[in-house]
This record gives structure tokens, C-alpha cells and sequence, in this order.
């Protein structure tokens, strides 16, 4: 799959798609004669983990540091899983931060609602 199809079916911009090649997230695509990329099904499916990644916060050192256990292999499963765990804390700490500040922003709208007058109210007034 060439990297315009991979940007356009990950949301991920050309630019982002060949920094992460860069910097090492991905790791060098397959090119065809001609030097075009062509990603293949394992490197989407490693874009769309690190696209869901970042989502929740994921540092890009993070996640290279990530990569770089994967690469070598088996007994770096429990530093893997930790990893992983930590990232997890801290994304879960950040839900519950967010649901205190929805949970803020929807009593100062049920405030402001019981405020305005309905046209109901209006006219009994």
C-alpha cells in the first residue's frame, strides 16, 4: 500500500507517517523499484498501534523505547507489559481528571439552564 493510501485510511499525515519511519517507530518500509513506499499488513497494523498509542499519551520516546524491547524479543515481555502498565496509570489518571472537569462544565450548564426563563415561565410571570 502505497504511503498517500496509509495516510488517508490511518488519518496520519504523509509527513507524520515518514517521521515516525524516521525516528524509528517504523521501522524502514519496503520500497518497489521505482523507490515508492509499500507498506505491508504488519506495518499498518504497527502504524494503527502507534496511532492508538499516542491517542492516550504516549511519549514518541515512549513508544521507541517500546520498539526497541520488541526488537529484542522474548525476554523483554515483562519490561514490555511494565511499560505498558505505567502507561495505563497514567492515561486512567487522566480519565478521572477529565470526568471531574465534565462533570464541572455540565453543573455550570444545568446552573445556567435553571437560570433562563422558559417561555412557559415567561408567560405564568
Amino acid at each position: 500500500m502505497k504511503i498517500s493510501e496509509v495516510s488517508e485510511q490511518s488519518g496520519l499525515s504523509v509527513d507524520t507517517l515518514r517521521y515516525y519511519e524516521k525516528v524509528g517507530l517504523l521501522p524502514p518500509v519496503n520500497r518497489t523499484n521505482g523507490g515508492v513506499r509499500d507498506y505491508t499488513d504488519l506495518d499498518l497494523r504497527r502504524v494503527d498501534f502507534i496511532k492508538c498509542m499516542r491517542t492516550a499519551g504516549l511519549p514518541i520516546e515512549t513508544l521507541i523505547a517500546y520498539f526497541a524491547l520488541v526488537e529484542q524479543g522474548d525476554e523483554t515481555i515483562q519490561a514490555r507489559k511494565e511499560i505498558l502498565q505505567e502507561q495505563r496509570a497514567q492515561l486512567l489518571a487522566r480519565m478521572a481528571q477529565l470526568q471531574e472537569t465534565l462533570d464541572l462544565l455540565n453543573y455550570k450548564i444545568q446552573v445556567y439552564e435553571n437560570a433562563i426563563p422558559t417561555w412557559e415561565q415567561e408567560l405564568v410571570d
